[in-house]
């Protein structure tokens, strides 16, 4: 979890927008239900009133949009509905994401705190490409075209590629390389948008935390010595394997001796018999 005492970096900040970098477990906006301090309320402990106009889920980090007025909020939220914000993620799946270039289509049916992959699900679109291959994990980076409910985390479940750490759509254990705090391998990296404002073009960057660097250099070694592992892991399976017994050899069988005696009387009758 998120430490609200740690103040909230600011990416960018005028006096009608302003972009957090929200660490990991820290709720986007207050949700009936959910425990725990919220981003728009840490942002005020820091003197700022900042208005949501969207949100990354609890377990992800990065570049999140704020308004600090109504009417810059509403534009905004315009923006969001017509696609033309650019959402940029970066993410870290398990396995070898095929192709390594492309888009997941899904369509998602929301379910309040859930979501699933449903006929009856509005259309969703995630394009991808892989920023990096390693021998268990790929590293990636996601273009959200549309913004549904969990919809990274679903498509890349659904695909058979779930994110490192996932434990709501798919079993946390399962993944090669584990997280070593109750979060996602996914951060949102970049955001741009045309400034409602000034028509200014605004592009911000968020850097990887810490625990996801920490992550890639673990995959990374994990890279250079899995090999090496297994084979001492094989070595080992051997050592411990009981050593084969040879089956004994197979006596060669002696004929009897003296051979036993042949009757000829029989034999000599019946010659007689014949040549009469």
């Amino acid at each position: 979890m998120a430490r609200s005492a740690a103040p909230i970096p600011i990416l960018f900040a005028d006096e009608h927008v302003l972009v957090a970098d929200k660490p990991p477990g820290l709720l986007s906006v207050a949700t009936p239900g959910a425990h725990g301090l919220s981003l728009p309320e840490a942002l005020e402990r820091q003197g700022l009133r900042a208005l949501p106009v969207h949100r990354l889920d609890r377990e992800v980090s990065g570049a999140v949009l704020f308004a600090l007025d109504e009417e810059t909020r509403e534009l905004l939220e315009a923006a969001f509905r017509a696609r033309a914000i650019e959402k940029t993620y970066w993410a870290l799946a398990q396995g070898h994401v095929r192709p390594p270039r492309g888009e997941l289509k899904f369509p998602i049916l929301e379910e309040g705190a859930w979501a699933r992959v449903s006929a009856r699900g509005k259309p969703s679109v995630t394009a991808y490409r892989t920023l990096r291959a390693l021998p268990s994990t790929t590293e990636l980076e996601i273009d959200l075209v549309t913004g549904r409910y969990n919809q990274i985390r679903l498509h890349f479940a659904h695909a058979g590629f779930p994110l490192v750490g996932e434990r709501k759509y798919a079993r946390g254990k399962d993944s090669p390389v584990r997280m070593r705090s109750r979060r996602v391998a996914l951060h949102a990296w970049k955001l741009a948008f045309v400034h409602p404002r000034t028509g200014a073009r605004i592009a911000v960057e968020a850097a990887l935390p810490p625990d996801l660097s920490d992550l890639v250099a673990r995959a990374e070694r994990d890279a250079s010595h899995r090999g090496e592992r297994d084979e001492s892991r094989r070595a080992g399976a051997q050592a411990r394997m009981p050593a084969t017994k040879r089956a004994p050899k197979p006596r060669p069988t002696r004929a009897p001796w003296p051979p036993p005696k042949t009757s000829t009387r029989n034999s000599s009758r019946s010659t007689t018999r014949r040549s009469r």
